[in-house]
């Protein structure tokens, strides 16, 4: 999966670059150009920001599941050292009896 978001980056940035490219040999005014390539850089950021924001919000997603799991996990080793600190009293207090 890792590979085909990198296949995918590359193609994006592969894009943005030939549109580049394009702009910059298309039969327009200069004042044009400088405009389209302008606008282009301000798309470009936008989705890079994009990206970012979706980024963050997936750690930040995925970062609240690996806490709840940690508590639940907790809470289940809690309860097991209960069990078997109960476990031993009752053991020891039944070999104070039968002594």
């Amino acid at each position: 999966m890792n590979n085909s978001k990198n296949v995918a980056m590359a193609f994006l940035i592969g894009g943005v670059i030939g549109a580049g490219v394009a702009l910059l040999f298309a039969p327009a005014s200069g004042i044009e150009t400088r405009r389209r390539i302008k606008d282009g850089v301000e798309d470009a950021g936008d989705w890079a920001r994009d990206r970012y924001q979706d980024a963050r919000y997936k750690a930040s997603e995925s970062g609240g599941r690996v806490r709840q799991l940690v508590t639940d996990k907790k809470e289940d080793l809690q309860a097991a050292f209960d069990a078997g600190r109960e476990a031993y009293q009752k053991g020891k207090e039944r070999l104070i009896r039968g002594s």
